[in-house]
């Protein structure tokens, strides 16, 4: 049975790793696949033997997929890299996972922009209708 400390604990290990991570990434990984990328969070599991680790890149899915490429490739060296780094007795097998949320995000904003600009724009046209047919000319 787990105990809140042990979620606590993977907690505060996901984010510890996800600090060392964006600089390791920063400075070590020189793969021309993995740009500017952002990483958005790390989700370690209770037993501390699996980290999932989400990132957002500017550029699009087909960038973003290719720098996963690139981070995956480069994960046995980053978690070398994080063993030096952290006093764990055992790090993480890390797994680095596309974030397209804030592309969706992007996405799903400019269509209720539309949505609304063509709604605003048929009802302004009801209502300049509506002006000139129901007029009583004399």
């Amino acid at each position: 049975m787990t105990t809140r400390r042990d979620y606590q604990r993977s907690d505060r290990v996901g984010d510890q790793m996800q600090r060392e991570l964006a600089e390791l990434i920063r400075l070590e990984v020189k793969d021309p696949r993995v740009g500017m990328v952002t990483l958005s969070g790390v989700e370690v599991s209770r037993d501390l033997a699996h980290a999932k680790v989400y990132f957002t890149q500017l550029g699009g899915e087909d960038k973003g997929l290719e720098a996963e490429q690139g981070l995956n490739h480069a994960a046995g060296y980053l978690r070398h890299a994080l063993g030096t780094r952290m006093r764990l007795r055992s790090v993480p097998q890390l797994r680095f996972i596309y974030d397209d949320t804030p592309e969706r995000g992007a996405r799903l904003s400019a269509l209720i922009d539309s949505a609304i600009a063509e709604d605003a724009a048929h009802h302004s046209g009801d209502a300049a209708s509506e002006d000139s047919g129901g007029r009583d000319e004399r």
